[in-house]
């Protein structure tokens, strides 16, 4: 399976955030999309997501040669803060989620083995959401969007703000699930993006470009894309 960005445009203004953006993305790998804060990452998040009307071009789902468009139960996306109902504890917030997409969700598990797979602890769980760490809401959004299984899961800075120990949690987690799915990961932070991700695609001047990640020990990669971000920087 592939996903295709083809001539993806975007405006405010006077302002073009993206610019005739084309790309293809395959299944089974960690894309880290790199690039300065402001760069329009969240804007091409929104516009996949169709939060945002994007001005002019298309995405599409590859599959076996054949196209078809993106329905809403393709797309998971984890916004940088976390979007959860914090009247809920956990435990009502997870058992309204699978109760509503029980119809969609192949293999149900008991609440518990949710809860364990996220390290969320038993005592924790029947907590209310508002008093969950940013780190656990996190990880509550990011669940919901494992058990859904979308085709492309789009993390918007999802780590920048947790500790060292739910950080490592998370990457695992996606390493684990990346298989039969497109993840695309954005961050501001290259080493992070090194550590993570199968593909770097940086995201400068409103253009998408991949860049080699064979080269990422060199000084020379290291300085090329600083280079990048600072020029866009000057623009």
């Amino acid at each position: 399976m592939k996903f295709v960005i083809e001539h993806l445009s975007k405006r405010f203004e006077k302002k073009e955030v993206l610019r005739d953006i084309s790309f293809r993305f395959e299944s089974g790998r960690i894309y880290g999309l790199l690039g300065r804060n402001g760069a329009g990452k969240t804007t091409l998040f929104n516009c996949l997501n169709r939060d945002l009307p994007a001005d002019g071009g298309e995405f599409f789902l590859e599959e076996n040669g054949t196209r078809r468009p993106v329905e809403a139960q393709d797309i998971g996306y984890v916004l940088s803060t976390p979007a959860v109902p914090e009247f809920l504890t956990g435990r009502e917030f997870l058992k309204f989620f699978l109760e509503i997409n029980e119809k969609s969700i192949a293999d149900p598990r008991p609440l518990d083995e949710y809860f364990d797979r996220i390290s969320i602890d038993p005592e924790d769980r029947d907590k209310l959401l508002k008093d969950y760490s940013h780190g656990m809401k996190n990880k509550m959004q990011m669940l919901i969007n494992i058990i859904a299984e979308p085709n492309v899961l789009l993390l918007d800075e999802p780590l920048t703000s947790l500790d060292v120990v739910v950080a490592e949690e998370m990457k695992q987690l996606l390493r684990q699930i990346k298989k039969d799915r497109i993840i695309i990961f954005s961050t501001h932070l290259m080493d992070l993006a090194l550590d993570l991700c199968d593909e770097i695609v940086l995201l400068s001047h409103g253009e998408l470009e991949k860049v080699d990640k064979a080269d990422a020990d060199s000084q020379e990669f290291k300085e090329r894309i600083i280079a990048a971000l600072k020029e866009e920087d000057h623009d």
